[in-house]
């Protein structure tokens, strides 16, 4: 699905956005191997015995000679606390190709089709926004108010891109782990880039672990730049979007010690999250949004 920039002029324009992404998804899911997840999913539930037969949806049965119960705005089945790395280093790449999201963009539009799935399912959602520290905090709730307002935080993010804003997910992840006091679905949106040293990072993610909440950490990475590092290999000055600092070489230069460092990383990562039980998924923005709304799915029909 290709989004222009213009998509985001309002952020009632974010939540069409945000359906239609939905809506694609579900229609991709019936020519996939995980057909099984119909659009049933986001308004019924299986009837089972001994339910009571006063809410079951007739017409669903007439279409699929399967028992389905409706649902209803008072059954909240889930909390969900989706968190969201908004330090400069998510702001790459600036320049980018027509129809292209940077890896802020990427994670507002994947939140809001989530904060979508989760309204359509009666679960409760809430959002946290950090930096170098938190700077939005709302607890999860289910109202269309609160969607909207949800929606909005999104929309800010997309249109005031900060200066030099640095990342210390550490002692934000410690604060969020504090402030959530109910088990919940806590999804992370991060490119995990912080100066911090990688031990500290990883007893945050344990301290959210503890806290008894399910985690999923997605990593937002643009993989062909930040991975790869797939550049001509001619003269380029690259910036530091959280410092400002500047470095002026070829990328060939430092390619191969780029490479080592940054899988290094990642696999670091991955083993902590491993050892943890924290869902680590590869979000590249190149890739578009199966691999969230897919994860996630998996993961409430696991906890549900």
């Amino acid at each position: 699905m290709v989004i222009q920039q213009q998509d985001f002029l309002q952020f009632d324009q974010l939540d069409i956005l945000a359906r239609q992404v939905v809506e694609g998804f579900i229609i991709g899911l019936h020519k996939s191997p995980y057909h099984g997840f119909s659009v049933e999913f986001a308004e019924h539930r299986l009837h089972n015995p001994g339910d009571s037969i006063k809410d079951i949806d007739w017409k669903v049965f007439a279409r699929t000679e399967k028992l389905y119960t409706k649902r209803f705005e008072e059954e909240t089945n889930l909390r969900c606390q989706i968190v969201i790395d908004a330090s400069s280093s998510m702001y790459f790449p600036q320049e980018r190709e027509k129809g292209k999201l940077n890896k802020i963009e990427f994670s507002c539009v994947a939140s809001a089709a989530l904060m979508h799935m989760l309204k359509k399912q009666r679960d409760a959602v809430g959002l946290t926004i950090f930096d170098s520290e938190v700077k939005t905090q709302t607890s999860a709730k289910t109202n269309a108010l609160h969607h909207q307002l949800l929606m909005n935080e999104l929309y800010k993010l997309l249109t005031n891109p900060p200066v030099q804003k640095t990342t210390d997910a550490a002692k934000c992840l410690h604060q969020i782990a504090d402030s959530i006091h109910k088990r919940s679905l806590v999804i992370l949106f991060s490119d995990m880039l912080d100066s911090t040293d990688e031990n500290d990072i990883f007893l945050a993610l344990q301290h959210l672990k503890h806290s008894k909440h399910e985690v999923v950490l997605f990593h937002v990475m643009d993989k062909s730049k930040e991975l790869d590092f797939t550049f001509e290999n001619r003269p380029y000055k690259f910036v530091d979007l959280e410092t400002g600092e500047e470095l002026k070489l070829q990328p060939n230069q430092v390619k191969d010690f780029y490479i080592q460092k940054m899988q290094e990383r990642k696999a670091n990562l991955k083993l902590k999250c491993a050892q943890y039980k924290i869902d680590f998924v590869e979000a590249d923005i190149n890739e578009g949004f199966q691999p969230v709304l897919l994860s996630y799915l998996v993961k409430r029909s696991k906890m549900v």
